[in-house]
């Protein structure tokens, strides 16, 4: 008779804990080896955790709405022939493996057992409080009655970590008030740990007077961890757009040339995205001081060149996977990884590695038919650029026989970057230098 311990999964360098969205098992129930058994969240992604070991559910260690820290024991899982009764005497042994895992377990039994304890998971029924928010509490020696008075900025106003140790910073300086929601980092940003941190932007809401039919929808995680973000990256980084027009003619008659044969081929799609990245890591090769972050009063020049995509997702949200190394990819190594992205995107699979670590943004409105937009930067990087829709346009070409105007394939480009690091020479030329790239495309090129 054996049993097994599933932690939570370390899901990127920058992640240290997850939330418990949903338990897709009870207690008591069977399930089966890579078989997922809850679904989290970060803020950087949601997905599932699948157990690498089949059984019986014999214990949840955490409730949903809870908080967990990587490596923290989540759940006990018996093998074949283990009885379920036996789980609550089962834990202990369970965790004896790791202090970490040991002391998560315990500050959750002893909050829900322990009698000499001032405080409850639950107050009233309805007023939650998880177990990190509780140890915090405890040892800060905030008591249950001051705990009641902190309005929590998470589902349902329940407190969060962010809630609790602001509350415990600012305590004694000001009476106890509701908590302030912070900007907090959105899906494909990079830490970075600065010495002076940057100030923290308060989402206000207006007083809106309602109208008879007015409907009030409420945002869902993913898009007001976008709607923060896109406010934090506007305080921060002065914007400054410049725009090119591309004559991309040959590129769009190579394309339709290539593109059934390479279906064919390959079993991809040969869509205009990867053109448009080998252009823009050129580009980058071209002008290295576009691939940088800003730390402080510190220049961070990136090594790789990381290339973010954004992607539209199903719900209408937005999410920017990356292509790691890009600049080490050939145009098909590039295409099979935008693909790829792209389909678990849509697919919701995209695992929280998937959206770190970019370095410059590409983001192609031209795929909901807009000529062009002015794209908002996606820190910690310092610009982002936007492809716009090809359109079929009347131009003037310069022959040997003198002016004549043609119908060309045309698009604008536009590039947003930070005016404290990117000056407008620099973020004019690197957008001028990708549209050199597009417009003198190779038509005898293979793949």
């Amino acid at each position: 008779m054996s049993e097994f311990q599933l932690v939570m999964p370390k899901m990127g360098e920058s992640i240290a804990e997850a939330t418990i969205i949903r338990w897709l098992k009870n207690e008591g129930e069977s399930i089966e080896v890579d078989e997922a058994l809850l679904e989290i969240a970060t803020d950087k992604v949601d997905s599932e955790v699948p157990t690498p070991k089949g059984g019986i559910l014999g214990k949840k260690l955490f409730k949903e709405g809870d908080v967990v820290k990587v490596g923290a024991p989540v759940a006990i899982i018996f093998t074949e022939g283990e009885s379920v009764v036996s789980a609550p005497t089962a834990v202990p042994s369970a965790i004896s493996s790791s202090s970490n895992a040991i002391e998560a377990v315990k500050g959750a039994e002893n909050i829900s057992n322990t009698d000499e304890t001032p405080f409850e998971v639950s107050n009233n029924g309805n007023k939650f409080y998880s177990p990190l928010v509780l140890n915090i509490a405890r040892a800060e020696g905030v008591g249950m009655a001051e705990l009641e008075k902190i309005s929590g900025t998470g589902k349902d106003e329940r407190i969060t970590k962010r809630d609790i140790l602001e509350y415990v910073e600012n305590r004694g300086k000001q009476p106890a008030a509701p908590a302030q929601q912070v900007i907090e980092s959105a899906p494909s940003v990079q830490t970075i740990e600065t010495s002076k941190p940057a100030p923290s932007v308060v989402v206000k809401s207006s007083n809106i007077v309602l109208n008879p039919g007015d409907e009030i929808i409420e945002m869902d995680r993913m898009r007001k961890l976008i709607a923060d973000h896109m406010v934090m990256s506007v305080s921060t980084s002065p914007h400054v757009t410049s725009f090119v027009e591309a004559d991309v003619t040959n590129l769009v008659n190579w394309r339709n040339k290539m593109k059934d044969s390479f279906k064919k081929r390959e079993g991809e799609n040969l869509t205009f995205t990867p053109l448009f990245i080998e252009a823009l890591v050129k580009a980058i090769k071209d002008f290295p001081m576009i691939n940088i972050s800003l730390d402080g009063d510190k220049i961070i020049k990136r090594k790789n060149i990381n290339i973010g995509m954004a992607a539209a997702l199903p719900s209408g949200n937005l999410i920017v996977p990356v292509i790691k190394n890009a600049d080490t990819k050939n145009l098909l190594g590039l295409t099979k990884a935008v693909n790829d992205l792209a389909n678990r995107a849509r697919m919701n699979k995209l695992s929280p590695d998937d959206i770190q670590g970019g370095t410059y943004t590409l983001t192609n409105v031209g795929t909901f038919g807009n000529v062009l937009g002015t794209p908002i930067i996606n820190q910690p990087q310092v610009a982002i650029m936007a492809a716009g829709a090809i359109r079929k346009k009347p131009a003037v070409l310069e022959t040997e026989f003198g002016d004549v105007i043609a119908i060309r394939q045309m698009m604008y480009l536009s590039h947003s970057y930070d005016h404290r690091v990117v000056d407008g020479a620099l973020g004019g030329s690197f957008v001028r230098r990708v549209a050199d790239y597009l417009e003198n495309w190779d038509v005898n090129r293979e793949i």
